[in-house]
């Protein structure tokens, strides 16, 4: 069987609503660890994470930050109309997004649009210091996808009027509003670069102290950017993944990161999530594409879902790492930021890592094909042990630890 004919039905399995975890645990650090390695499981708590990694480890995490993606407003008749941001029309300028006044425009998803078909939606908030305004309009009136924002006063930065205006996109499944709570829960101790309108929820699990015992132990910690979009938790709703469209996110890796990889043994690499997994792999992918001078426009480089499986060009990882590097060098830059739709599913051949800290995921969804890719049918015991043991699942229950032989 060919990759692309793999039947979704095949990665369903029965998940209780009573086992979705609905709040985090108090402590994030005491939540469960499901340890899978050496083909055995055994049971953990996260706090021990220090004592589990090799010596001389390198961990790598998805600093992204989770934005107040969600946008409320209430028209004249009463009907609520709600917008989810997506992503920036162009991409590339994410980092610059949050930083600009006056107006911007995204991608969106609309919520009860059929209450909306053409004018602006405005909302005003009453300040110490004026009336700040906000207004949603349709960029072209026949297509809902697209909408600008505007605001004053235009002393605001994008980022100020989110925090203002906006609510946690937490996860749909959870099917509860978001609370004041939220806003810190869902999203990692160590977010840094706004971005993302889901959170790379394997990272919620860390606090500043686990943080500090890690150091003690001298495992190094570096981190990367992937943008975290909402396709990433959707699940596949045709029946083989050829027919599935993976969504395209914008990774950002400084040139240190890839320096890093070059000097650390696959064996003590560790990866925190699947976002940072996919960022990895896509990047061996980018630098391939690199050494054969198939990148395309530099300006816009990109990993596709299909690459892996559609090439028979392969080189080794440390002559990929060396592509990249010597790409960067020749442009002066000290990072690349490139998109990504890879996508990882059995039948894939790991090229950078082969330990990785995960949640439980949802039925036929790509990442627990991506989990089925690493450790095979095993995760059908995985989950059936975690499902009898009480551990909690999707994004704010429990984590795993799956390592596979190199």
């Amino acid at each position: 069987m060919s990759i692309r004919e793999i039947r979704i039905e095949d990665y369903q399995y029965d998940l209780p609503n009573e086992k979705i975890a609905l709040f985090p645990l108090a402590n994030r650090d005491e939540s469960n660890l499901l340890v899978y390695r050496n083909g055995e499981f055994s049971r953990s708590v996260f706090n021990r994470l220090p004592e589990l990694l090799p010596d001389d480890s390198l961990l790598i995490w998805n600093n992204t930050k989770v934005i107040p993606a969600r946008l409320q407003f209430l028209k004249s008749t009463g009907a609520l109309i709600e917008i989810f941001l997506l992503e920036p029309v162009i991409p590339a300028v994410y980092t610059e997004m949050f930083s600009c006044t006056t107006s911007c425009t995204w991608k969106v998803i609309v919520g009860n649009q059929k209450k909306w078909k053409s004018g602006a939606l405005i909302r005003e908030i009453e300040s110490a210091t004026g009336v700040i305004r906000l207004s949603a309009e349709f960029e072209d009136s026949a297509d809902s996808s697209t909408i600008t924002l505007k605001w004053t006063p235009e002393s605001f930065s994008f980022a100020e009027i989110l925090n203002l205006f906006g609510k946690v996109p937490i996860p749909p499944y959870l099917k509860r509003d978001s609370t004041e709570q939220d806003k810190t829960s869902y999203q990692t101790v160590y977010a840094d670069l706004d971005g993302s309108v889901a959170a790379p929820t394997a990272g919620l699990h860390f606090t500043p102290g686990l943080i500090s015992r890690l150091k003690e132990r001298n495992i190094r910690i570096d981190s990367l950017t992937l943008h975290v979009g909402s396709g990433t938790f959707i699940p596949v709703k045709s029946k083989t993944i050829g027919d599935h469209e993976m969504h395209h996110e914008l990774v950002i890796i400084e040139k240190g990161l890839v320096q890093d990889l070059l000097k650390t043994h696959r064996e003590n690499l560790t990866v925190i999530g699947t976002t940072s997994m996919r960022s990895l792999e896509s990047l061996y992918w980018l630098g391939v594409k690199i050494h054969f001078n198939i990148e395309g426009d530099p300006g816009r480089l990109s990993v596709d879902q299909w690459q892996p499986y559609n090439t028979e060009q392969f080189i080794s990882t440390r002559e990929s790492l060396m592509a990249i590097l010597n790409f960067l060098d020749k442009r002066g830059l000290d990072q690349i930021q490139f998109t990504t739709s890879l996508l990882i599913v059995p039948g894939y051949k790991f090229r950078l890592v082969n330990r990785l800290i995960t949640n439980f995921h949802q039925p036929s969804s790509t990442l627990l094909l991506l989990v089925s890719a690493l450790i095979g049918d095993k995760w059908r015991e995985l989950y059936a042990y975690a499902l009898e043991n009480d551990f909690r699942f999707l994004s704010y229950g429990d984590s795993s630890l799956l390592e596979i032989q190199s």
